[in-house]
């Protein structure tokens, strides 16, 4: 997989991230979810989040047994999720959105793409997030590779 370079966005869209990709992207440095995350650092792409998301981020990424599991130093996962709110598009929810997926923490996810009105939703995840009721919400449930070849097919 060739790294993407994109020199100029015209139109800044959110892009909602499950926490499977953030953990990916900090697990390993190669593969979509870590370009992915490189893009979001880089303020190539627009993160949405809400503050449910963020919290969940952190705790999953903070568990002693994903720390264990994770390249980088716990010093250097706070540093990184100390760093997402300041490049991400923050967004508040003001109503829950139930699509009855399989994993109710996957809620947040959907309630911020749609919130946010993100064109996309990534995730490794795709089977539960396919078993809701999420037609007519305007975003596309998307893996990472998936989503990296369309960012990659906009630039080019």
């Amino acid at each position: 997989m060739k790294i993407l370079t994109i020199c100029a966005i015209i139109k800044i869209y959110d892009y909602t991230v499950d926490t499977n990709i953030i953990f990916s992207a900090l697990y390993s440095n190669k593969g979509a979810s870590h370009l992915i995350v490189k893009l979001i650092i880089d303020e190539k792409i627009k993160l949405a989040v809400s503050p449910q998301i963020y919290f969940e981020y952190y705790d999953v990424l903070m568990r002693e047994e994903n720390l264990k599991l994770l390249n980088p130093s716990e010093k250097e996962v706070e540093d990184f999720l100390d760093l997402l709110p300041l490049l991400a598009q923050k967004h508040s929810i003001y109503y829950l959105l139930r699509p009855n997926l399989p994993d109710e923490n996957d809620n947040i996810f959907m309630q911020c793409a749609f919130a946010s009105n993100s064109d996309y939703l990534v995730t490794s995840n795709i089977r539960d997030f396919k078993q809701g009721e999420l037609k007519g919400f305007g975003f596309r449930v998307m893996t990472p590779k998936e989503f990296y070849k369309i960012l990659e097919a906009k630039n080019e």
